[in-house]
């Protein structure tokens, strides 16, 4: 159920995606400004609905797949939020705010009327760990697909020799966007392989097992392998910039289809069948 709080998310996150916009597009202003405090507004709009629907459930309200891209985008638009303003990442804003506009809209379309009743298996203090480890490092992987492709797009105008735009000298360097790209990376592999033990740790408890090999199980062990392989590509052959960020990008590819395909062909225990 689409709820106030959400309609005013919307609405914050596509201003700022517009600012954002028309911030890189060369409109004089200080567009960007507002568009990155809309971007925090919406992320506390979410939280207030968040709020108000774990009172309801008893719990971190995560039982189907909309109820995860509701928490995966209030997730982004924090990080992206605090990458813009600490790294000063503004050209990052139009994209990390169309995702979250774009993610919260086809949550909000997915969601079902009625009161959230939490299953007993999910009842457990293991749920807020593993689940908010697990959705940050998704978080933080979008953001790195989003440095990736700006980086990529940059790197090709000044090969290009193109004239660069107002907005575009304001660009961090393309030594910084490959920096941060790898930070991203790192910092969600972390939270991947925390949510990973913490999921086994809670498995056991409940169900006397630490893997049962079900699909978003075994597709989040292959994502672990295959963003170990790309941070390990970086240290030791030493795969960066345009490189790095393509992989960056296939990688993440395989994260969207496994986390949307997983969820609705197979749900399992991750899909709102917990039984």
């Amino acid at each position: 159920m689409i709820t106030d709080w959400i309609i005013a998310a919307l609405i914050c996150y596509a201003l700022s995606t517009a600012g954002f916009v028309m911030e890189r597009a060369g409109v004089r202003g200080r567009r960007a400004d507002w568009a990155t405090g809309l971007l925090g507004a919406g992320a506390a709009m979410q939280t207030g609905d968040l709020i108000m629907r774990g009172l309801q459930a008893g719990n971190i309200p995560v039982t189907n797949i909309a109820q995860s891209l509701e928490f995966l985008a209030w997730l982004t638009a924090l990080a992206g939020s605090v990458l813009i303003v600490r790294w000063r990442m503004r050209v990052i804003g139009a994209f990390v705010s169309s995702i979250v506009l774009i993610t919260l809209g086809v949550a909000g379309a997915m969601s079902r009327r009625g009161r959230i009743v939490m299953p007993q298996s999910l009842r457990s203090a293991w749920l807020p760990v593993h689940v908010t480890l697990a959705l940050a490092g998704y978080a933080l992987f979008v953001l790195a697909a989003g440095v990736s492709i700006v980086y990529l797009v940059y790197e090709k105008r000044l090969k290009a020799k193109r004239p660069l735009r107002p907005a575009d000298e304001r660009m961090p360097s393309l030594e910084k966007l490959d920096r941060i790209n790898y930070r991203l990376l790192g910092w969600g592999f972390v939270m991947l392989s925390l949510a990973i033990v913490t999921g086994a740790i809670w498995a056991d408890a409940t169900w006397g097992h630490f893997w049962s090999w079900e699909p978003q199980e075994s597709w989040s062990l292959v994502l672990w392998m295959l963003y170990a392989a790309l941070l390990e590509s970086r240290l030791t052959v030493g795969w960066r910039g345009r490189r790095a960020a393509a992989l960056t990008i296939a990688v993440f590819t395989v994260l969207v289809g496994s986390f949307l395909g997983m969820r609705l062909a197979t749900p399992g225990k991750h899909g709102g069948n917990f039984g």
